[in-house]
């Protein structure tokens, strides 16, 4: 249900609007967290003489994903800086996501009231965490998770409108960049048409599961790499989530039960289909779930990480959430809406400059980083040959202070392996392990390096620069250093 024309422009001010509210409140770090696995490939196909060495650890992920083409394409077509480029995107994809909401609100709820605020409360928390599967609703970088979520908001409420047609390009797009992703809301708008056909009693089961089952195949034996891999992926098993990443499977369902009975009694028929659907879904998954994860044969499997199923479900659910909670509690007084979301949006502002406290919380295009890790892979970007080869702490993202930047995004330079995000690599495609492991083990212990370790990392993978922390390593020509680092050449 898109807005009338007499007040199509109006809301999409209003969202464009909320989209910079979000943005304010969610914070924006564009080399940061899984921006090291999906940005090097958009890199790669600006300048292609980046990155000679270790690009299987990110291009595994750009291969399977159209989405580096697409940013590359658009920066190719508008010119815009990359910093600059990817800040427009991150903005579009808030709104778009907020857009989504908008419509699919407006199949649940009959007043304008109460889209807002599904909408308003989805604004506010783009970074709520996904029980157990560490995601949030959208991140604070752009990804093609970003792209898939909105993408999958289209398409289900495509799909409650019956304009199958018009929901297959946004599933298409939502497969396009990013394949995993896109399996949640094509097999949601799957079980919609499959719960509509079923007698109703099978809405109130979880038989439909069995439709899923069969498909899963066996998998080969783990490696000694992939267990060394594994270990360190704990949110892929469900037996390793806690009491309450594991509510936060069940819970839902109690939640979708209420909100099926209240729009039952409203009539509001999509919000109940939806609800007794996500009901299903959500068994779905968890039988999913346990099939793949606990027996020790299919550990390779659990890399598939069906809960991120949740994801849309946590995204329609808080959608739901704010209608409801418009339509009973907020209504039409203006101090309720403030008391509610004033509140939920500094603490959620807060909550991720305790995530990122040595970052600007907006790293605004053009500006110099006041990160001083982020300062060192900036100098690097600017001063070191295309063709630098570097090895740095292998476990260095998740120092204090350096908040998660990405190396090679940051500084579009070659490094070895390291333990977090190339680990993350290693997790979805095992036949890297072996490799990784290799230069994992070539690197450590790094605190006790010294000298001849580094000259030894130069004759076994060619490194040429290397970046360590204050106070140094003796016997090493450091052309840049600051507070945090140094970063040398190896004589």
């Amino acid at each position: 249900m898109s807005p009338n024309r007499s007040n199509r422009y109006p809301t999409l001010a209003a969202l464009l609007t909320l989209s910079a509210g979000a943005l304010l409140v969610q914070g924006y770090h564009p080399f940061a967290e899984d921006a090291e696995i999906y940005l090097p490939g958009v890199e790669k196909i600006l300048h292609p003489q980046l990155f000679p060495f270790g690009t299987e650890f990110f291009l595994s992920h750009a291969s399977l994903t159209f989405f580096p083409d697409l940013i590359a394409f658009s920066l190719r077509l508008t010119h815009l800086p990359m910093t600059a480029g990817l800040f427009v995107w991150q903005w579009a994809s808030i709104f778009l996501l907020l857009l989504a909401c908008w419509e699919l609100n407006g199949l649940f709820f009959e007043s304008e009231r109460t889209r807002w605020g599904g909408v308003c409360l989805i604004a506010a928390l783009l970074t709520i965490p996904v029980s157990g599967t560490a995601l949030y609703i959208m991140d604070q970088y752009l990804n093609p998770r970003n792209l898939a979520a909105f993408a999958s908001v289209f398409a289900v409420a495509r799909v409650l409108e019956k304009k199958y047609f018009r929901a297959l390009p946004w599933l298409l797009f939502a497969a396009l960049v990013h394949p995993l992703m896109a399996v949640f809301p094509l097999s949601f708008c799957w079980l919609l048409l499959v719960l509509d056909k079923l007698d109703p009693h099978w809405r109130r089961t979880s038989g439909v599961a069995a439709l899923l089952l069969p498909w899963i195949p066996l998998a080969p034996l783990p490696s000694a790499a992939y267990h060394e891999v594994a270990r360190r992926h704990a949110n892929h098993y469900i037996q390793n989530w806690h009491w309450y990443e594991l509510l936060g499977i069940v819970a839902p369902m109690a939640l979708f039960w209420w909100f099926a009975k209240i729009a039952r009694r409203r009539r509001w028929r999509n919000m109940e289909r939806v609800s007794r659907a996500f009901i299903v879904y959500d068994l779905i998954y968890l039988i999913v779930a346990l099939a793949l994860d606990l027996p020790a044969r299919f550990e390779t499997l659990a890399r598939i990480q069906p809960l991120r199923s949740l994801h849309l479900l946590y995204l329609v659910l808080f959608l739901m959430m704010g209608g409801l909670l418009a339509e009973y509690v907020l209504k039409n007084y203006l101090w309720r809406w403030l008391a509610l979301f004033v509140p939920l949006s500094f603490g959620m502002f807060f909550a991720q400059r305790s995530l990122f406290p040595a970052s600007a919380h907006i790293e605004w295009p053009g500006v110099a980083p006041k990160n001083p890790w982020a300062q060192a892979f900036l100098w690097i970007r600017q001063n070191t040959p295309v063709g630098a080869v570097f090895a740095l702490d292998p476990e260095h993202m998740h120092f204090a202070g350096e908040d998660e930047i990405g190396f090679r995004c940051l500084a579009e330079r070659s490094r070895l392996a390291d333990r977090v995000k190339d680990n993350g690599a290693v997790s979805m495609f095992p036949p890297l392990g072996e490799e990784w492991l290799k230069q994992i083990q070539a690197q450590t212990p790094w605190k006790k390096f010294r000298l001849a370790d580094f000259q030894r990392l130069r004759s076994q993978y060619g490194i040429t620069w290397v970046v360590v922390q204050q106070p140094g390593v003796a016997g090493l020509d450091c052309k840049y250093e600051n507070a945090a680092v140094r970063v040398c050449e190896l004589p």
